[in-house]
């Protein structure tokens, strides 16, 4: 599912659906596909869930506006979606 809003300016919500129990990771990449914030690392139960990106990388500093990617995954499932900060 997409991150909504999307552009965002201050912050986008990543929806995504687990089919099964287990360990899911969402992650923040920018467009040269480094690691700027890790948002969820842990165990969920299967269902709806919802991760929130505030714009800050690891180090609690604003990101500067461009496009990034959020990539989801749990067990051998993976999905990579697109968003845009507008500053």
């Amino acid at each position: 599912e997409p991150a909504v809003p999307n552009p965002f300016n201050p912050r986008t919500t990543i929806r995504f659906t687990l089919p099964a129990a287990g360990r899911v990771t969402v992650t923040v990449y920018d467009v040269a596909g480094r690691l700027v914030r890790t948002l969820l690392d842990e165990n969920r139960p299967a269902g709806a869930h919802a991760a929130v990106w505030n714009g800050l990388d690891a180090g609690g500093r604003a990101a500067s506006a461009g496009v990034y990617f959020y990539r989801v995954e749990s067990g051998t499932d993976g999905h990579t979606g697109r968003m845009a900060l507008v500053k």
